[in-house]
């Protein structure tokens, strides 16, 4: 039997019977679980990179470029790098003029004013909009497209090499429906 640990407790390293490190962490990994939540899938950098190639197809991949970009400005030191930081958001991001604009809500009331007194919470509620947009959007199409059907293919062949025609029959049929 699978014991699942919450984050929130230390668990003890484990080998498994070739000696090789085994943990609750590594019970899902891959697509199963970047499946389970999209935090998940944007904690994975290899998530990260097949959810922006599906993007790109969808032409929104600068949602989750703005939320990569607000969650490396959270862990931003300093003023003045700050300053920075926050106008290279706005002025890709946010501004009327922006090259990748999001669509969030009170956009219009958004100038450069915000930028002279940043701080690392400046952006949550704008970031908070997108992430719910691709949350209850994007993500659902992404889990069944074929960017994200293909890697879970390519991930239970290389699993199970004698057994991925099956399992290729049952993703489809899983997300298919």
């Amino acid at each position: 039997t699978k014991m699942v640990f919450s984050a929130f407790f230390f668990v003890p390293e484990i080998n498994d019977s070739e000696g090789h490190p085994s943990s609750s962490h590594q019970t899902l990994k891959g697509t199963s679980k970047w499946a389970t939540s999209l935090e998940n899938l944007l904690e994975d950098p290899e998530g990260v990179k097949r959810f922006r190639e599906f993007l790109k197809k969808e032409f929104s991949e600068e949602n989750v470029l703005f939320w990569l970009a607000c969650e490396e400005f959270k862990k931003t030191q300093g003023k003045k790098q700050m300053q920075e930081k926050a106008k290279e958001i706005y002025t890709t991001f946010l501004s009327s003029k922006a090259s990748s604009q999001v669509n969030v809500e009170g956009q219009s009331r958004l100038n450069e004013t915000i930028l002279e007194t940043p701080h690392p919470l400046m952006f949550q509620k704008l970031q908070d909009q997108i992430f719910n947009l691709m949350k209850y959007d994007s993500y659902s199409r992404f889990l069944k497209s074929e960017v994200f059907l293909n890697h879970k293919k390519s991930e239970e062949q290389e699993e199970n090499p004698s057994e991925a025609q099956t399992a290729a029959k049952r993703a489809s049929r899983i997300y298919n429906t």
